[in-house]
């Protein structure tokens, strides 16, 4: 299975940049920090990936992880405004855009699925622009065409606090995601532009009440990019099984996060998490929904992540697991790359 090509649901890396933040990486170099550049991509099999712009405060707040008696809690602002947020984004889509035309043509940005597969049969390296939480987008919605044009084909319009659009999930173990009100009127304007643009709607970082607002006015498949099951691990940013199966009615994907605390039953950030029980997780995940609704929505760059992975280059360990575990070359070519070119060819337009 080490010859699988893989395209990612979500990573950080953009944070991490020498071009947004000093001291930084250089993505065209081999780093041994961190988890995605490009030469650890091209070893490991990956052909593209959405690459999350993200706007937030540069240290957080004291106190913000509160242990409980049988999990924790974290607790952040209550908001971050737009003045703060637009800077960042802007920042942030200037050094992916400096990264790319460094890079002499190994990467292009994406807007479509042919564009996608036209870069992997050249060997090209995919960027699909990504917004996780909403932020920088005005009540207008003039930022958000804004960035349609410069190439934006996902937003997550709420990160795991409230905007203007709607209240975010508060990280939270053991919990149930159905914490705090949904989408805001502006959040669910929000969702039907997205539709009428083909920008597809991320549900990764909503609580429950948000996840069905979308349910109730998205035409698009349902898409979480990066999230786990809440069967298996009780933390709120994971899905309950009626929303999978809102998923699967809907011809969705979920992306599988390889955050080890959301994978784990208990939830410990412990690195040493086995493939066997990444394995058993997506196995659940397949079972409930279906083979082409469960791809990789790794969080490189934003997560701990089990040690055998390690980091982008050993994403063939998983693909290497999933075969033991009994799942067919064709499943796993579908976790790894063809489900989301599915999803996105029924959403983007």
């Amino acid at each position: 299975m080490t010859d699988i090509q893989f395209f990612d649901g979500h990573n950080d890396a953009v944070q991490f940049f020498a071009e947004y933040r000093s001291p930084g990486r250089d993505f065209l170099v081999r780093s041994e920090t961190g988890h995605l550049d490009l030469p650890r991509a091209i070893e490991g099999g990956m052909i593209g990936g959405l690459f999350a712009l993200m706007a937030k405060p540069e240290h957080a707040p004291e106190g913000s992880v509160i242990k409980t008696d049988d999990g924790y809690e974290v607790i952040y602002p209550e908001s971050f405004p737009l003045s703060a947020a637009r800077p960042q984004i802007g920042r942030q889509l200037s050094a992916l855009r400096a990264v790319v035309e460094r890079s002499t043509a190994k990467m292009r940005f994406a807007t479509t699925v042919d564009e996608i597969i036209t870069a992997r049969s050249q060997g090209q390296f995919s960027v699909v622009l990504h917004m996780e939480g909403a932020e920088a987008v005005d009540a207008e919605f003039e930022y958000l065409h804004t960035l349609y044009q410069a190439g934006l084909r996902s937003l997550g319009p709420v990160w795991s606090r409230p905007n203007i659009f709607g209240h975010g999930v508060q990280f939270a173990f053991p919990r149930s995601p159905n914490i705090g009100p949904g989408l805001t009127p502006l959040g669910k304007e929000l969702v039907k532009v997205c539709n009428n643009l083909g920008i597809m709607v991320d549900l990764a970082h909503m609580n429950e009440e948000g996840f069905w607002d979308v349910a109730s006015l998205s035409n698009a498949p349902l898409v979480a990019t990066h999230a786990c099951a809440h069967a298996i691990s009780q933390s709120t940013r994971n899905l309950t099984d009626r929303q999978l199966d809102a998923i699967r009615d809907t011809d969705g994907v979920i992306g599988f996060n390889l955050a080890v605390y959301d994978i784990r039953a208990d939830a410990h950030l412990d690195a040493n998490t086995s493939l066997d029980t990444v394995v058993r997780h997506i196995e659940y995940l397949i079972n409930r929904v279906g083979e082409d609704r469960v791809a990789l929505g790794s969080d490189f760059d934003g997560t701990t992540v089990p040690s055998q992975i390690k980091d982008v280059s050993g994403v063939p360990h998983l693909f290497e697991a999933m075969g033991r575990a009994g799942f067919g070359r064709q499943t796993i070519s579908k976790f790894a790359c063809e489900n989301w070119l599915r999803v996105f060819s029924l959403t983007w337009k």
